[in-house]
């Protein structure tokens, strides 16, 4: 297969001008105006962006706290949320 352009050369005028027809008569890819660009932002800017979660400013922490099985069978048989409920009576019995 041959290239009709290369990377491996600079462009000649006509083949720039070739291109840029192409480019314009390209009916599922229209240029966008100046006007429409303002304020958009590249698709590499798009992708930057923290990992995980944003940080909450009172997050909470996790701890290992042993207990007994009976405690948290009786927390476990309230339902799926048990933990939940397991910090709101820890909350209310706050010293």
């Amino acid at each position: 297969m041959t290239k009709k352009f290369s990377a491996d050369r600079p462009l000649t005028d006509a083949e720039e001008a070739d291109i840029q027809r192409m480019i314009a008569s390209d009916p599922d890819n229209p240029e966008i105006a100046d006007e429409q660009a303002k304020g958009q932002i590249s698709f590499a800017e798009a992708m930057k962006r923290g990992r995980g979660r944003p940080k909450l400013d009172n997050a909470r922490q996790a701890v290992t706290l042993r207990l007994d099985p009976e405690t948290i069978a009786r927390f476990q048989a309230t339902g799926e949320d048990w933990r939940s409920r397991m910090v709101e009576v820890l909350d209310k019995a706050r010293i």
